[in-house]
């Protein structure tokens, strides 16, 4: 095999971020799902002093949107395997433009709740992103797509945390849900002017006439549920420490929602700077396991700490190592997730992966809130880092894939 000179490795690597062009539309509908959860994070403590809530049950009312998702999630997923991508996005965009409506002339704690659970209902965007992305792009390329939807997360976490602590300063509910409603009609426009269907109905119907060349069914794929029960540990690490960052700045260090938005604001400028400089080099140089086992252990490091911050800079130094770490582990392990899985079942896995995400966001809230509430900050450390410590042994494990692609590539060169 001849390889190819260092220039032109480096040109094709920079390609690829433009190399599946009908898969730009994704990004801003994942933003757009993400960004709701993101500006609500840093005025969650203020909307609890505004309505005399306890904040424990704060952190209900956040879990609530991600209850309904990780019921959902799946289920829209599934259904995408079954009638196309495309209708199942608009469908779910719908319903994102509905709840953030809701949101916005909420003047009660539960119009609140009721607009949290009809975006939890409809929160199919990240599943079927995902979906589209394993229809789309073969297991070389997929870790670094992936990734992309990281990016997404990073631009929801770089404008989201500043424009809700900022706009809610200003106008309290109204304007950050409005703004969010209107990016929400920006994405069913983008969807519906731009996105090409990448699972229609020949594929569909091929894939339904090879049922007995496909893989068996997920629960009994070793990979894959190894795969996700990692995925889901993290998760679960990863959202009860982001979800007690605003509460715990306010607690320890008397922050206000605008210099909350604004740190985490910064954190994410921080993560999207490695995201488009230092990631790729990474993943080259240390290879997708490696990558995943070195950001665990930082996660793991970084949320013992985090709890005993004694200053801000401090406190902010740990933010931005737990961004790094994001960089470095949740791309390829949704990469190595989507890999475990035949292509028919691609919606159907990444609603599971989804679906955890979906749970991590329903028992971060509860844990964090929970905890700051009733305890004193240190405390939380231990609870994130027992959670984080399994994830962590766990990526350790050598799991063999190559089956699996195969398979993919073989089924997807046969549609």
């Amino acid at each position: 095999m001849i390889e190819k000179p260092p220039n032109s490795y480096k040109s094709s690597n920079n390609r690829k971020i433009f190399k599946y062009r009908t898969l730009a539309p994704l990004w801003i509908a994942v933003f757009i799902d993400i960004i709701g959860f993101s500006m609500i994070l840093p005025m969650a403590p203020y909307i609890a002093d505004d309505f005399d809530l306890e904040y424990f049950l704060m952190g209900m009312v956040l879990s609530v949107n991600a209850m309904f998702s990780f019921i959902f999630g799946p289920l829209l997923g599934k259904l995408s395997d079954r009638y196309g991508r495309k209708p199942l996005l608009l469908i779910s965009q719908v319903g994102t433009f509905a709840g953030f409506l809701m949101l916005a002339f909420s003047n009660s704690i539960w119009m609140i709740i009721i607009s949290r659970i009809v975006d939890g209902v409809f929160g199919g965007n990240f599943p079927i992103a995902k979906a589209i992305i394993g229809d789309e792009v073969p297991p070389k390329d997929r870790s670094f797509q992936m990734a992309n939807i990281g990016v997404a997360h990073v631009l929801a976490s770089l404008i989201g945390p500043g424009l809700g602590g900022t706009l809610y300063g200003i106008g309290g509910i109204l304007l950050p849900g409005l703004f969010a409603a209107g990016l929400s009609v920006f994405t069913m426009i983008i969807t519906i002017l731009i996105l090409e269907e990448t699972w229609p109905k020949s594929k569909r119907q091929q894939s339904h006439e090879m049922k007995t060349k496909i893989i068996i069914k997920i629960r009994k794929n070793k990979g894959a549920m190894f795969y996700l029960t990692l995925f889901g540990f993290h998760s679960a690490s990863f959202m009860v420490a982001m979800s007690s960052l605003a509460l715990f700045a306010k607690i320890v260090f008397g922050m206000e929602a605008p210099e909350i938005g604004i740190l985490l604001m910064i954190s994410g400028i921080f993560r999207a700077t490695i995201r488009f400089t230092l990631f790729k080099p990474a993943i080259n140089k240390l290879g997708e396991n490696n990558a995943i086992i070195l950001g665990l252990g930082m996660f793991l490091v970084s949320f013992l700490v985090v709890g005993f911050s004694v200053s801000i800079i401090m406190f902010f130094i740990l933010i931005l190592v737990i961004s790094f770490a994001a960089s470095l582990t949740r791309g390829p392990l949704n990469s190595k997730i989507s890999q475990s899985v035949s292509p028919r079942e691609q919606g159907k896995i990444n609603g599971f992966s989804s679906g955890l995400d979906s749970f991590a966001q329903i028992i971060g809230p509860l844990i964090s809130f929970f905890m700051l509430n009733f305890f004193a900050p240190y405390f939380l450390s231990f609870v994130i880092g027992s959670i984080a410590l399994v994830p962590f042994l766990m990526g350790f494990k050598k799991i063999e894939l190559k089956k699996h692609r195969l398979i993919n590539q073989e089924i997807t060169s046969e549609i």
